[in-house]
């Protein structure tokens, strides 16, 4: 039975996915071709709606389909046409869906930073271009180290992103571990939270840098499974009990990281304590939602 289910669970979203990204590519070349601003601005306000209506079908089908039962707190209080900077935990790609479903028409379109990679996704990859998510090459540390100009790369492409983010309301997301979580990525980092990965500061600093005076606040949320991390297939075949999430409103940092402001190593130093001081307490956050029970519903 849950194989039919998953079955008819994939036509209906792979059918859902057809009907909204060709209408999103048809605004988006549309956009392309207009030269006036204001009728650009106008598209953009389309692409949110066929984004956030994809969206709504998916959450539907998660509602309706998946048996899980949702506990959100902390979203009183946002604004749908704010500017947010977005932090989570990684644990599945189902914290796409999670995301998408406490978030949509709450607060403006969640959009990812993406491996530049991904852009050849079928269908997938042009919607995202559509909608303007920024695609980028994710290079490692010892990359970086070797060739400088990979890091200025990655901070160029993340400001020529956050310029157009400037012109409409944005919720820009960021998966600070920069990976999914799993226990032997856990152990290899040797890191020192019991249910996180080690917060990779580059990221939301170049988003601080690019459009820190636009930005109202920051959502720190986490996402918790106390049944364990589950794939989109358990979701879809009704394997995923409960799902936590704990959504927290928090001021920007001050001072705002800014490159070429005095001494930069000693402020990537200190921005990155701060960002491990909200780390240990999502760490203690996650575990307090992993032995809570479900209750209530989103």
């Amino acid at each position: 039975m849950s194989s039919l289910r998953v079955a008819f669970l994939l036509l209906v979203v792979a059918a859902s996915t057809v009907l909204h990204v060709i209408p999103l590519l048809l605004v988006a070349l549309l956009k392309a071709l207009l030269p006036s601003g204001r009728l650009r601005l106008a598209c953009n306000s389309m692409l949110t709606g066929i984004a956030e209506n994809w969206i709504a079908v998916n959450t539907f089908l998660m509602d309706r389909f998946s048996g899980a039962r949702f506990h959100v707190t902390g979203v009183e209080g946002v604004q749908a046409n704010g500017h947010y900077l977005v932090l989570a935990n990684h644990q599945s790609w189902v914290d796409i869906l999670v995301l998408q479903k406490v978030f949509n028409r709450r607060i403006p379109l969640l959009r990812f930073f993406l491996k530049r990679e991904l852009i050849w996704v079928p269908l997938l990859g042009m919607a995202w271009w559509a909608l303007d998510f920024p695609f980028m090459g994710r290079h490692t540390r010892a990359e970086i180290a070797k060739n400088p100009e990979l890091g200025r790369r990655d901070m160029e492409a993340t400001r020529r992103a956050c310029e157009k983010f400037l012109e409409i309301p944005v919720a820009v997301m960021n998966f600070v571990e920069g990976t999914r979580f799993t226990p032997d990525k856990h152990a290899r980092q040797s890191s020192p939270y019991r249910h996180l990965l080690k917060p990779k500061a580059g990221g939301v600093a170049y988003v601080l840098d690019a459009m820190g005076d636009a930005l109202q606040g920051i959502l720190d949320v986490t996402i918790a499974y106390p049944g364990g991390r589950p794939t989109m297939i358990d979701l879809m075949a009704g394997r995923v009990p409960a799902i936590h999430v704990s959504v927290r409103q928090r001021p920007l940092p001050a001072p705002i990281p800014r490159s070429g402001d005095g001494d930069e190593r000693a402020a990537r130093a200190g921005f990155q304590q701060w960002l491990n001081g909200i780390w240990r307490e999502k760490d203690e956050e996650l575990g307090r939602l992993l032995d809570e029970p479900p209750v209530g519903a989103a």
